[in-house]
């Protein structure tokens, strides 16, 4: 179990008020970390897409040896539809927010010799989606292959850097569509295993990575998705 365990090790989690921010937090403390959780609404305050503001937040946190990106938002509209404010908010959190923040915490890692980021990818990165959200869609993309990137950059300071991609997980983001019998109809059509994940399957996915037993793999993004990306 040593493989799996963070006693010694401090992390900091975004968006880790609820949902799976919440579950890794609270799984991340359970193998031993001290864990800095960050959100709008509670613990360290941050909008991570504020660069001021995420300074500041990490400069509550001090170095830390894990990172896991995990706060986002979703504006579910067409391109038709969807305003120029909605799009820059959208790529503002999820992708701004995940090389803010990754980009300050590995300058501690470095320091300390090698750290671990974790970030928050989704099925939608690989795939063009059931419903219309390309900004959501364009974000998550984009964070696959930041990932890729900041892993080739990070690794010669011993910094790991990976992604997990879920498949629809009940939280507030997915509420509409959990809410739709047809629409949660049309998930499980694409969903081969027949059982979608919940918040604590994820957090499982993210403690592998950021932890021991996971020390030679980097610049992956681990599907999460109960066989949605193998159709």
């Amino acid at each position: 179990m040593e493989l799996f365990g963070l006693q010694g090790k401090t992390a900091a989690v975004t968006g880790a008020a609820r949902g799976i921010g919440k579950a890794t937090s609270d799984l991340l403390e359970k193998a031993g970390a001290r864990v800095f959780r960050i959100d709008l609404d509670e613990g360290i305050r941050c909008d991570v897409a504020d660069e001021t503001q995420v300074e500041k937040a990490f400069g509550e946190t001090g170095p830390v040896d894990i990172l896991v990106n995990n706060a986002g938002i979703a504006v579910r509209k067409n391109a038709f539809e969807l305003s120029a404010a909605a799009w820059d908010r959208v790529i503002g959190v999820n992708v701004r927010g995940v090389f803010l923040c990754s980009r300050i915490a590995a300058r501690g890692m470095k320091e300390k010799g090698g750290g671990a980021i974790v970030n928050l990818a989704s099925i939608m990165g690989f795939s063009g989606g059931l419903f219309p959200n390309p900004a959501y869609q364009a974000s998550k993309g984009a964070v696959v292959n930041l990932t890729r990137a900041l892993a080739l950059e990070f690794a010669e300071h011993g910094i790991r850097v990976n992604a997990v991609a879920p498949t629809f997980v009940r939280t507030d983001l997915t509420t509409p569509i959990f809410a739709n019998p047809s629409v949660l109809e049309k998930v499980m059509q694409h969903t081969p295993l027949g059982v979608l994940p919940e918040v604590d399957d994820i957090a499982a996915a993210i403690l592998f990575l950021a932890g021991p037993a996971a020390r030679c793999i980097t610049g992956v993004t681990l599907p999460v998705d109960s066989g949605y990306l193998a159709r």
